[in-house]
């Protein structure tokens, strides 16, 4: 019992009572309509967790929580923990029929939405007819409960936190998935905290002055650590927007609030350069993050140029929640992923998984560390395969070199054999990004005609440039100057736009003509 106690741990009122006695007059979110300070926030917090109560949810239960980025997010997300009900972040742009599957497979007791979702929700409920529909913002349509309204009218809640343990499941995100149905991916409590103090306090060097801003939204593992999680840790600012983040949007958040740490993904990396971006918008910052997808060293050093400040590029997933392999601010390797953050150990396994490999061999990444999940729902097969003892298998190929730099290759299916060696096609699509007239690129494996493989290129332009044989050519003998010359794509397709998961990682599976 003794040993039971020690573990006592909710991971809310961790988040918010570090912050009350130095922070509690300070701004912790600000949105696009209205900001709110540490102190608002607890007590908000308090009266979210008394109405989910109110309405017969218990501890334990299942909140689905699909809303746009706002200071009800967060209010929303802690007050169910706080009371000890289990919130699961779900994707707002997923089509019906994903969001209905999400909702059935966790068993989920309760909806929590934006207003502009209601249709969507409203659809569902009358599908399976058994839920809370509740509303997290303010709203006139009176069948439903408005999260903002209660607030307003509810008076001061005292209620004291759900006793819970470091290792209760405390919420779940749902695995964007490349291939096949999402799943829940169940996090304890302490995995939340786990990625504040190694990552963003190791790494990031996050202080109470910074300022953060991240495009990706926070039903995404990388968004909540980035806008929720880091900043409460250390009694910093979380810049919230609902829309989607354009290059201009972005531009002028930053400009206008101050950032000083930027969370980004590539694709908008890429599209912000690509842009008339003015370096003036950028001078408030002192870091930028990328993850999501491996990060090109041309954008890496393109960023440096136009904002003076380093893109830190990582690796991260939904299963071990934030980046567990990172560059450094003083030990920045563009174009590779950096190396293991501190408490995280990695390791590389042969095709045949039973020999860990040495250095500069590619080989499927593996991870452990303090903040993996503990397994997927209801899906024990695939719980078995991921989760391997201490071992979470990532599905990701890399390799080390001799300084224990990790460096990206590909998901281990998009990997192809071209005369009888590894491709990666990670490698082969950072060298036509770096042309001039390439603004995005998938490289995958296809067959010539003696049914051997052999890399294809789909290729986004750049405005300004055509498509033609000449283009061909002369991408050809480009990415011949820049790697091994067997590695060069032998046909090119040209397309508006890249397949990719709501993460922003381009699923090549969807290109490949075979699958």
């Amino acid at each position: 019992m003794k040993d039971n106690l020690k573990n006592e741990y909710n991971a809310a009122f961790d988040l918010i009572d570090r912050n009350l006695k130095n922070y509690a007059e300070k701004i912790a979110f600000v949105d696009d309509n209205t900001s709110i300070t540490y102190k608002e926030l607890f007590i908000n917090i308090q009266k979210v967790s008394h109405i989910l109560l109110d309405l017969g949810l218990k501890k334990g239960d299942k909140v689905i929580l699909c809303a746009y980025d706002s200071i009800y997010y967060p209010i929303c997300f802690l007050g169910a923990v706080w009371s000890g009900i289990i919130p699961i972040c779900i994707n707002t742009m997923l089509p019906k029929k994903d969001i209905k599957y999400m909702i059935e497979d966790s068993e989920s007791n309760a909806v929590i939405t934006s207003p502009d979702l209601l249709n969507t929700f409203e659809i569902i409920k009358e599908e399976i007819n058994e839920k809370f529909l509740i509303i997290c913002d303010s709203h006139t349509n009176e069948k439903y409960l408005s999260i903002q309204n209660l607030l307003k009218t509810n008076k001061n809640k005292v209620i004291k936190p759900a006793i819970t343990y470091e290792n209760d499941v405390c919420f779940w995100l749902y695995s964007s998935g490349s291939t096949g149905s999402p799943k829940g991916t169940l996090h304890i409590h302490k995995n939340i905290i786990s990625t504040a103090n190694t990552y963003a306090r190791e790494v990031l060097n996050i202080s109470s002055s910074d300022i953060c801003f991240s495009a990706a939204k926070l039903f995404f593992a990388y968004g909540l650590g980035n806008a929720l999680t880091f900043p409460m840790s250390v009694g910093a600012t979380s810049i919230l927007i609902s829309s989607r983040p354009t290059p201009d949007l972005v531009a002028s958040v930053i400009s206008n609030n101050n950032v000083t740490l930027f969370f980004g993904v590539p694709t908008l990396y890429a599209a912000i350069l690509n842009s008339r971006a003015n370096s003036v918008n950028f001078e408030s910052l002192r870091l930028s993050i990328s993850a999501g997808e491996a990060l090109p060293a041309h954008l890496c050093d393109k960023w440096k140029s136009l904002t003076n400040t380093n893109v830190l590029d990582g690796i991260g997933s939904t299963e071990m929640l934030h980046i567990f392999i990172s560059n450094r601010i003083d030990e920045l390797t563009p174009g590779a992923s950096g190396r293991p953050v501190s408490g995280y150990e990695a390791r590389l396994i042969s095709d045949t998984g039973d020999t860990i490999l040495e250095n500069n061999e590619i080989g499927e990444l593996e991870i452990k560390g303090p903040s993996s999940a503990i397994s997927y729902w209801n899906k024990p097969e695939k719980s078995k395969i991921t989760f391997r003892g201490k071992w979470t298998k990532t599905g990701d190929k890399y390799i080390k070199d001799e300084n224990g730099i990790y460096t990206y290759c590909g998901r281990a299916d998009d990997m192809m054999k071209v005369s009888g060696q590894y491709v990666s096609p990670f490698e082969v699509e950072a060298a036509l990004q770096s042309h001039d007239s390439v603004l995005e690129a998938a490289v995958v494996s296809n067959r010539d005609k003696d049914d051997l493989i052999k890399p294809k290129a789909y290729i986004v332009l750049n405005n300004g440039y055509k498509a033609d044989k000449d283009l061909e050519l002369e991408l050809t003998n480009y990415v011949k100057s820049k790697l091994t010359p067997f590695k060069y794509p032998r046909w090119y397709e040209f397309i508006k736009e890249l397949p990719k998961t709501a993460t922003g990682k381009i699923q090549r599976f969807k290109l490949r003509k075979d699958d």
